[in-house]
């Protein structure tokens, strides 16, 4: 029963369509962040695979950058992700 309460989801649909796992995830020592990775977080939280405690910390990042990623995926798609376009999607 407890295994019930325990069992987490083994897999998501990634930001490309394919299925994404734990395994399939960024390093946790990532130090370049680009947009497929940002993703690969995003949807991972979403998706219920990692929590969002986890996935902070597991990447050293805080809670607002996160939610960041969150907001751009939502208003301007894998683009707004960009780190050369910040200014350009900020309103």
């Amino acid at each position: 029963m407890s295994e019930q309460q325990t069992s987490k989801v083994n897999y998501v649909i990634g930001p490309d369509g394919s299925p994404l796992t734990v395994a399939d995830l960024p390093p946790p020592d990532t130090k370049r962040w680009v947009i497929r990775r940002k993703a690969e977080v995003v949807a991972a939280v979403r998706g219920g695979l990692i929590s969002l405690d986890d996935a902070c910390r597991r990447y050293t990042l805080t809670l607002e950058e996160f939610l960041s990623w969150q907001r751009s995926i939502d208003r301007h798609g894998l683009a707004g992700l960009r780190a050369t376009r910040v200014q350009q999607y900020r309103q």
